[in-house]
């Protein structure tokens, strides 16, 4: 489950001057360890007026930084112990209907646009082995496969790093 925000494009000076204040970078700190601690909680952190830390998250917000609040499902827990990335070379004007099948499955977590010999790569969650091929006929109609299991996660899903992290 997501709260998406209002999707806007990152205003990239705004975001810039809003990542170079340390609270702000502190704030963003807290909220990965925490997506839900509460206002007063964060403001308690870092020393400030709830008020304040609303106006300052509200900003981050606007500014395009914070795109939502997320909630981390463990895929396993819910029958999809079977990970895989399936990249996809499609046929000539088959792209959109990659994007449309994409959007349609539901065992597809993610799909990106890539660079190099294949256009696409997608995560998708499976319930058993013996479902891969339901779901790679579907694509395969419109071009073709390739597919990496998922053993195991030794650097789980993460955003990127903040500023002075690197």
């Amino acid at each position: 489950m997501t709260r998406n925000l209002k999707a806007k494009p990152p205003n990239d000076n705004q975001s810039l001057q809003l990542l170079s204040d340390a609270r702000n970078v502190d704030l963003l700190r807290l909220l990965l360890d925490d997506p839900r601690a509460s206002v007063s909680e964060l403001a308690r952190h870092i020393g400030m007026s709830a008020p304040a830390v609303r106006e300052r998250l509200t900003r981050l917000e606007e500014a395009g930084v914070i795109r939502g609040y997320r909630l981390d499902l463990d895929s396993k827990a819910l029958g999809w112990p079977i990970t895989a990335f399936v990249r996809i070379r499609p046929m000539p004007g088959q792209l959109p209907k990659i994007i449309e099948l994409a959007r349609a499955l539901p065992q597809v977590a993610e799909c990106h646009r890539i660079t190099g010999e294949d256009c696409f790569i997608l995560r998708i969650h499976l319930d058993a082995l013996e479902s891969l091929d339901q779901v790679l006929d579907r694509f395969l109609a419109h071009g073709q496969t390739t597919t990496s299991i998922v053993q195991s996660s030794p650097v789980p899903l993460r955003g990127p790093p903040l500023p002075n992290e690197v």
